[in-house]
């Protein structure tokens, strides 16, 4: 099923754009959000989220096949990406761009979301949810204790990283050089990788990985 968001003139609504529909439950978004289609839930409030462009996309697929080949490698745990469910805590329902799960809290096989709080989440911004993901989504994932958030910024090519700290985030930005997590044991990357247009050989870049994690 392909949504079709209109304006109340019957126009349909094209472009990047971040919507709120005020009105729902939790039970209700369970019941009627799409399978194909990123729709969130946050205290009352569905967040419906423009179709990814394409570069977009390929970013997500460079940093999930980095980490994903990764974690099975070392057998820690498991990779996500949206629309897959993570319920960071009760009334907050994400569905993030990619999302890492130690294998000590994975579900069940048959589960159809995973209950946080995730180890990694990672998000990738455009002008129009800047805002949204560097405070408003920081502010929910530390509400549900994600141990770490990245949000990847292409257009100013800058990484924000949210680490759990005491009380709470301790944030940080990284435009250049290596970037590493303390969720995900050993795992980085260079911050000059995701700015490249053309992506760089993934394969190379997870080869590189390896090495340096032994």
């Amino acid at each position: 099923m392909r949504v079709r968001l209109m304006t109340e003139s019957g126009e349909e609504i094209r472009g990047a754009f971040l919507l709120r529909l005020g009105g729902w439950t939790e039970a209700r978004y369970w019941e009627e959000a799409p399978e194909d289609h990123i729709w969130e839930f946050e205290d009352g409030e569905v967040i419906v989220h423009s179709p990814a462009p394409l570069s977009h996309q390929r970013l997500v697929g460079f940093l999930s096949f980095l980490l994903r080949d990764y974690v099975e490698a070392h057998g820690l745990g498991e990779v996500f990406n949206g629309p897959a469910v993570l319920r960071v805590r009760p009334g907050a329902v994400k569905e993030p761009d990619l999302f890492f799960v130690h294998r000590d809290r994975l579900p069940a096989d048959r589960s159809d979301w995973v209950e946080g709080p995730a180890d990694l989440v990672v998000g990738f911004v455009s002008p129009p949810t800047r805002r949204y993901d560097l405070e408003g989504k920081a502010r929910i994932y530390e509400e549900g204790r994600v141990r770490e958030y990245w949000v990847l910024d292409p257009e100013l090519q800058v990484v924000t990283i949210h680490r759990l700290g005491h009380p709470g985030y301790r944030v940080g930005e990284i435009s250049q050089g290596r970037i590493p997590s303390t969720a995900v044991p050993a795992f980085w990357i260079e911050a000059e990788w995701l700015w490249r247009d053309p992506l760089p050989a993934a394969l190379e870049c997870l080869r590189q990985i390896l090495e340096a994690s032994g």
